[in-house]
């Protein structure tokens, strides 16, 4: 797909990809009281902000899934601590100024028959709006639709803060 081509944005990047995601890490840790803390601790006194964050627990194991303002240094930081951990693309939707948001988000996903595999809400307000980040099973494919459909996605930069 070349979403970004013929576009008044070049969504062009660094990883070869033409269109605005967002990376998701997910962490695999003991499941014992403290282990989140340990993980938080990692970004003390660093730049790089939790700026969502999801929690699977199982009786072995937890699943810790984060957006980090800075991604970059966010997996220098995780990869140091020696943690395991997977990272992936999720999609990043300002919500609208409607009653039932994620009801027009949904519609227009099942409308192109895209399956949400994952979804949890942002905890900054990029463009001062709420926004939530998804994990769907044709993200290409999704993108193109929330985009054709005006939604306003978020990309990476619009989770730093300004300094």
């Amino acid at each position: 797909m070349s979403f970004g081509e013929g576009a008044s944005t070049d969504y062009s990047t660094m990883r070869g990809k033409t269109f605005p995601t967002l990376r998701q890490f997910t962490i695999f840790l003991e499941n014992r009281v403290g282990q989140l803390l340990e993980v938080v601790r990692r970004f003390e006194g660093s730049k790089v902000r939790i700026v969502a964050l999801s929690i699977n627990d199982a009786t072995e194991c937890a699943l810790v899934r984060l957006l980090l303002s800075d991604p970059e240094r966010g997996r220098e930081i995780l990869e140091r601590a020696g943690l395991a951990m997977i990272e992936c693309e999720l999609i990043g939707i300002e919500l609208p100024d409607s009653p039932q948001p994620m009801l027009q988000i949904c519609t227009a996903l099942l409308q192109a028959e895209i399956n949400i595999v994952q979804a949890y809400p942002l905890m900054v307000r990029p463009h001062g709006r709420p926004a939530v980040a998804l994990m769907v099973d044709n993200i290409e494919q999704a993108l193109e639709t929330l985009h054709n459909k005006n939604f306003t996605l978020i990309h990476e930069p619009d989770l730093t803060e300004p300094e």
